[in-house]
């Protein structure tokens, strides 16, 4: 298999487009999951979420009225920890004790989740299906905490060797 020519100006270009995802992708990510956990959270606190009859549905053995804001305003402290850095440490063991929750529905409610079980989701299942990024995405961040110590490190102490272009 040949290789394509060298492109030094494209390379350049690829180098500074990636260079400009790497430094603004993270803070990016991080905002926006704190968004998205603030401004849900906030719905349930104030029973205005779309999601709000799944829940009572759910969790039917517990009042809603308490139930709901108590899951909201844990959503909203996510999403705050989300937001501030040293605080992610906090943020992903709390989203990581809502995700089961947040599953339920799909063993306890099958036939608002599927249309054809186990893969034709519903709009209902849909949205529980798609915390699994939103786990992911946290996961990434928290990752992210040390990148500064670990920066250019494959692994601890190994450092890669500068080739001629350095």
């Amino acid at each position: 298999m040949k290789l394509p020519m060298e492109r030094p100006a494209l390379d350049r270009l690829d180098r500074s487009i990636s260079g400009t995802l790497r430094l603004w992708g993270m803070p990016a990510l991080q905002l926006s999951l704190g968004i998205v956990f603030i401004w849900f959270g906030a719905l349930k606190l104030f029973d205005l979420s779309p999601a709000a009859d799944l829940i009572r549905n759910t969790v039917y053995w517990w009042d809603p009225a308490v139930f709901l804001p108590i899951l909201g305003i844990w959503e909203i402290v996510i999403g705050i920890c989300l937001l501030v850095r040293p605080l992610v440490r906090v943020a992903i063991p709390l989203l990581l004790l809502q995700m089961p929750g947040t599953m339920l529905p799909l063993v306890l409610l099958p036939e608002v989740c599927f249309t054809h079980p186990p893969f034709g989701l519903t709009l209902e299942g849909q949205y529980i299906v798609k915390n699994l990024v939103l786990v992911a995405a946290a996961l990434v961040v928290g990752g992210s905490l040390r990148d500064r110590e670990f920066r250019g490190e494959i692994l601890p102490g190994w450092r890669p060797r500068r080739g001629p272009r350095g």
